[in-house]
């Protein structure tokens, strides 16, 4: 069974830092790409982040400059460093396998809970 776990969300003021973590469960996690997707209410969940079993790593425009995706295959964990926080970055964070159809990454297994990230003075 698939298990994702986010943690380290919290309330930083604009500016500041966060490290998002994922650990995966029932997959193989070296073989995944993994991505960093947020979802604020009312909207739909968008994919910021992502990186390839190879390491390579691609992010939306808004975040570029400013988050980094690592990985750690040893531990299936994948990692995302947040800096220079704004408020318009408030949202749940959500990590997933994804797989890249077209150009387009999907998803591939259930959501987890997801970590609250509230950037607020």
């Amino acid at each position: 069974q698939v298990q994702l776990v986010e943690s380290g969300g919290g309330l930083v003021q604009p500016g500041g830092s966060l490290t998002l973590s994922c650990v995966a469960s029932g997959i193989i996690f070296n073989v995944n790409a993994m991505g960093w997707y947020r979802q604020v209410p009312g909207a739909e969940r968008e994919l910021v982040a992502s990186i390839t079993s190879g390491g390579q790593t691609s992010y939306t425009d808004p975040v570029k400059g400013r988050f980094s995706v690592y990985r750690d295959n040893a531990n299936k964990a994948v990692y995302l460093q947040m800096n220079s926080l704004r408020p318009e970055d408030t949202a749940v964070y959500y990590c997933n396998a994804v797989v890249l159809v077209a150009g387009t990454y999907y998803h591939q297994h259930p959501w987890g809970q997801g970590t609250q990230v509230i950037v607020s003075s």
